[in-house]
């Protein structure tokens, strides 16, 4: 479909029309400033957002640990309405309710084509929303490869059902599913922050028997027993290497999943891990990590350490969309406070400092 405006109107409209948009000038260096909107060209989109969220990967940008560059708009989880369509994207139209997902694959390259949509066209490459181009905290946001990344959303749900689908479910639930947990088996999810949290509700929906949460936290500690935390354990009460052991008969569980990004929470997880396990990890790390030789059994124990970058492209949204349809997932609850964007500022302190019992913060454009 050729765009909404004709080319005329267009260019000369557009060319001066201004968003707001939170731009990321350098380490702890954010504000809101006035951009340009984007314009769609050949199979791309340009949404209207109408929700978006803060991820804790935004935090690891704002504090200099994952460098993106000077003068880029940030933010990676946008639910929005279609606002404008570039040649060659079939089957939507303007004002059409679309999810889009953090992870936007061109689904054509050698990565797509192998399935690894993630990595699209190189190591992260998938991950383009406030990381490679601008992102989703902003009025508009351009969506690249279009035809592969809208999800439209079904009346019936509102925003805040589905805009956490976008990357904390699809990468809490992915856990379970890279690591292949089997009905019946046993997990032990390390941290229950908005990861950690979806990760417990994708070990639950894959079958697990038992689930272990750890977190000291008592607002996510009530929390993970919501979404589907058998145990929560707080390590600063109990050795939870130890008490593992003992909730699984010396043996260790079948999946660990580290959700922090901490040395000492993929040790603890490697330590909980039965012999033939695998280790899941979700974390973002910084700086080195290493692994302990005698929890890795010198590397004999058959163990398998898998890590996931958030699945994404329409089809995986869908999915997940269906999940919240159905009944059989609820995220909502997640979403403690919500700001206006004008006030994202005061969200990012809210939400880095663990504020108030934050867990989740949605923006509302």
């Amino acid at each position: 479909m050729s765009t909404v405006l004709s080319p005329s109107i267009a260019t000369e409209k557009k060319s001066t029309a201004t968003m707001r948009a939170l731009v990321f000038r350098g380490p702890n260096q954010i504000a809101i400033e006035h951009v340009a909107i984007p314009k769609a060209g050949p199979g791309e989109a340009v949404i209207r957002v109408t929700l978006t969220t803060i991820c804790g990967t935004d935090l690891h940008i704002l504090k200099g640990e994952y460098p993106v560059r000077p003068g880029l708009v940030i933010g990676h989880e946008p639910v929005g309405v279609i606002y404008e369509l570039g040649v060659g994207v079939t089957g939507y139209e303007v004002g059409d309710r679309v999810l889009v997902g953090a992870i936007t694959p061109c689904g054509q390259c050698n990565y797509c084509l192998g399935g690894d949509l993630a990595q699209c066209g190189g190591p992260i490459g998938g991950w383009k929303f406030g990381n490679t181009i601008n992102g989703a905290q902003a009025e508009y946001l351009l969506v690249p490869s279009a035809q592969a990344n809208l999800a439209k959303i079904p009346d019936e749900l509102t925003d805040e059902q589905v805009v956490l689908l976008a990357d904390i479910a699809s990468t809490g639930i992915s856990a379970a599913e890279s690591a292949n947990l089997q009905i019946g088996d046993t997990v032990a999810v390390f941290a229950q922050g908005p990861i950690g949290l979806c990760a417990t509700a994708g070990a639950k929906l894959k079958g697990a028997s038992l689930i272990i949460a750890v977190e000291s936290d008592p607002v996510r500690t009530r929390m993970s027993k919501r979404m589907g935390a058998d145990i929560v354990l707080n390590q600063n009460e109990v050795d939870v290497v130890e008490e593992i052991k003992r909730l699984t008969g010396g043996k260790g569980v079948d999946v660990a999943i580290e959700a922090l990004g901490t040395q000492a929470t993929f040790e603890n997880a490697l330590r909980v891990l039965r012999a033939g396990g695998t280790l899941s990890s979700l974390g973002v790390y910084s700086g080195k990590l290493a692994i302990p030789a005698e929890p890795f059994a010198a590397g004999l124990a058959n163990q398998k350490i898998i890590t996931t970058l958030c699945p994404g492209g329409k089809e995986r949204m869908r999915r997940l969309i269906e999940l919240v349809r159905h009944g059989r997932l609820d995220l909502v609850p997640l979403i403690t406070h919500t700001f206006s964007l004008d006030k994202i500022v005061d969200a990012y302190k809210l939400f880095g400092e663990r504020l108030d019992g934050v867990i989740k913060v949605a923006i509302r454009p």
